[in-house]
């Protein structure tokens, strides 16, 4: 009775932390949001022309027998009796059987998103840690040199698409200098050095547009801020150096818009992963999609489209939550 009594205490200050009812209300926005998903992605499946059966049997497949493996498939059912046993499955963790493959899904999705995730990872890295220091050298001191110049890379990054930036990469390093491959993975239970070593051309193809995006973005954020914020004049009345100024007060401030950027840029460099992994021969969630497209593995795009949507939705509560991490006065859902 006792210890029940000093837990409840406990248990009404979680349930009254801001951070625990953001991480609540979104995870109640995710459940409209992914069953959306789920269901455009099936009704637009449903609509691509032909069938699964076929392209499994073949052009010289009968009639007869494309019925027969429809039927063994589930196929011959409605398109809503299809779904509503898809989504029964789905919500116990269970997302299917490959039609092509017949592993399950789940099974397939996780060596792919090992991949695509560390592909993501080293991209974001190389983005982040190279725009932040450039960004802060060209807003110290706005229109010189080095400004003139971190501006007229980011123009140019911005102004190649991914495809033909990850070609130059290639034509540059792996066939003219032969410093790195052009295509393969290495995984990583095979060496750090090698799995590295193979993804530092899809990482730079995916990471370059990136940096000159944010190196644009923060430094035009952090010019003005230091221009136009009473804060700034304050901290420079009080005698704090100008680097101190711009790390310390600026930067903090303009971190706030460079996460909604980096989370808002999710979704899109999802689609920009599918395309650097064919160029690049990686076995990720871009490849895996592509080829049950191909194949019209409906339960494996089904599977490949929802996880793109959960990743994003984690994304965007992160964000939040990195919101509160830099500035304790924000508080969600307070009263």
């Amino acid at each position: 009775m006792t210890a029940a009594v000093v837990n409840r205490p406990r248990i009404g200050r979680m349930a009254s932390s801001p951070s625990l009812r953001l991480i609540g209300k979104r995870l109640l926005m995710a459940v409209p949001i992914l069953l959306g998903v789920s269901v455009l992605t099936f009704w637009v499946l449903n609509l691509i022309p032909g069938s699964a059966a076929q392209q499994l049997l073949g052009a010289e497949a009968t009639p007869e027998q494309i019925r027969a493996l429809e039927q063994q498939l589930g196929l011959d059912q409605p398109a809503a009796v299809r779904y509503l046993h898809w989504l029964g499955a789905a919500v116990t963790g269970d997302l299917g059987t490959s039609l092509v493959s017949g592993q399950p899904v789940t099974g397939l999705l996780g060596g792919h998103l090992a991949v695509s995730g560390e592909l993501l990872f080293l991209a974001f890295l190389f983005s982040l840690g190279a725009a932040i220091p450039v960004a802060l050298l060209a807003a110290f001191r706005p229109h010189g040199w080095f400004d003139r110049l971190s501006m007229l890379v980011s123009i140019t990054g911005l102004s190649v698409a991914n495809y033909v930036l990850a070609l130059l990469l290639v034509l540059v390093f792996a066939v003219n200098m032969t410093a790195f491959p052009a295509i393969g993975f290495v995984p990583f239970s095979e060496g750090v050095g090698g799995n590295l070593h193979s993804l530092v051309l899809p990482a730079l193809g995916l990471g370059i547009p990136l940096f000159c995006m944010y190196t644009r973005f923060l430094r035009g954020d952090l010019v003005d801020q230091l221009r136009g914020e009473d804060y700034i004049t304050t901290a420079r009345a009080k005698g704090i150096g100008p680097w101190r100024v711009l790390v310390l007060h600026a930067f903090r401030n303009s971190a706030f818009g460079l996460i909604t950027v980096v989370s808002l840029n999710l979704g899109t460099l999802i689609g920009a992963t599918v395309i650097i992994e064919q160029i690049f021969a990686l076995p990720g969630l871009g490849q895996l999609l592509l080829q049950a497209i191909n194949t019209r593995d409906y339960v494996v795009v089904q599977a490949c489209v929802v996880l793109f949507a959960v990743v994003t939705v984690a994304a965007n509560l992160m964000a939040d939550l990195l919101y509160a991490v830099l500035d304790p006065r924000i508080r969600y859902g307070s009263r």
